[in-house]
């Protein structure tokens, strides 16, 4: 009988992707450290938001596949960087609700996962999902939360994750 190692579990570094700067951050903290990581990979989450109710049944429908259309597009070409910095490809998910539910889900529902990886704006606010995921809700959950300052270098960033 073959006995599983800690060495020989997955750990996933997930990460939620939208179209802003910080999130290419999170994304590349995450690569260096599953680099680094024994079975460490990166889980790339986007989540489509809900939509307005349209009357017209088939435009809400044409309206949802587009949005997962430019989902899936955006996934793909994070998941080429990825890959190239972790050495292995990412899991990709596409959900659609509201985002902190939808990530809570991931998290709660893959052990596998040991750390979610957050970007704070460079300026101002930090962001709805770094404030979620630190506020009230911080003590509940099953992983640690890394938030990545979103003024960090590449250079840094790779100092940090023990990458490149």
């Amino acid at each position: 009988m073959n006995a599983v190692t800690p060495d020989d579990r997955q750990r996933k570094y997930a990460v939620v992707v939208d179209d802003t700067p910080e999130c290419r951050k999170a994304l590349r903290y995450a690569a260096g450290r599953a680099a680094s990581t024994p079975g460490g990979q990166v889980l790339i989450l986007h989540v489509i938001p809900p939509m307005d109710f349209v009357q017209w049944g088939g435009v809400q429908d044409m309206m949802e596949q587009e949005a997962r259309e430019k989902a899936e597009a955006l996934l793909e070409a994070m998941a080429v960087d990825v890959e190239r910095q972790a050495g292995r490809p990412p899991q990709i998910l596409i959900r659609a609700g509201k985002t902190d539910e939808q990530v809570l889900n991931v998290l709660r529902a893959d052990p596998s996962v040991v750390r979610l990886v957050l970007a704070a704006s460079a300026k101002g606010d930090p962001g709805p999902l770094v404030d979620f995921f630190s506020g009230q809700i911080a003590g509940t959950l099953p992983c640690p939360v890394t938030i990545v300052p979103g003024g960090m270098t590449p250079e840094s960033l790779d100092a940090l994750a023990d990458f490149g």
